[in-house]
């Protein structure tokens, strides 16, 4: 089995997470305004969910115009982030997908230490390395443990 090709592709803000998001928002806002709908009463609970949605509209607003571009990096055996802003780079950390809709993936990064980092990963940033990135993402880390012979399938016999 081969290890998976280093790579070098480049992250950022995501359309396709941006859509994700804002329709997550507007669904959330409907269900929210449905039930203040629905209840004779204006109180406090109404208003503190009212606020509720405004708050994680603005949130993640804010939250989409600070991703900023970065470079993602596998060398073969761990990940690396680098960028603009350099206190927010990772180096030696693992990846893990956490959603995959084929052209558009969200991603954790895990550093030993430190908080994680999700990364909206898309096909669009560079096409031509698209699957690279996708086997990286996926490969398995190498074992230092020698592999056995591949042809033998069982334990040869006590021949006696």
């Amino acid at each position: 089995m081969h290890s998976a090709p280093s790579v070098t592709y480049p992250v950022g803000r995501s359309r396709g997470a941006t859509r994700i998001l804002i329709a997550l928002w507007a669904l959330g806002a409907i269900c929210a305004g449905a039930s203040c709908y629905l209840f004779d009463s204006v109180g406090w609970r109404q208003l503190l969910l009212v606020f509720s949605v405004v708050f994680s509209g603005v949130a993640a607003g804010f939250g989409l115009r600070r991703d900023g571009a970065a470079v993602l990096h596998f060398d073969g055996l761990r990940w690396s982030l680098t960028g603009a802003d350099a206190s927010r780079s990772v180096h030696e950390a693992q990846a893990t997908v956490a959603l995959d809709f084929q052209s558009l993936m969200l991603v954790r990064l895990a550093e030993p230490g430190r908080a994680r980092r999700w990364l909206w990963i898309e096909q669009r940033a560079m096409p031509e390395r698209w699957r690279d990135v996708r086997r990286a993402v996926y490969s398995r880390a190498p074992s230092a443990a020698p592999a056995a012979d591949p042809w033998r399938a069982t334990a040869p016999a006590d021949v006696t």
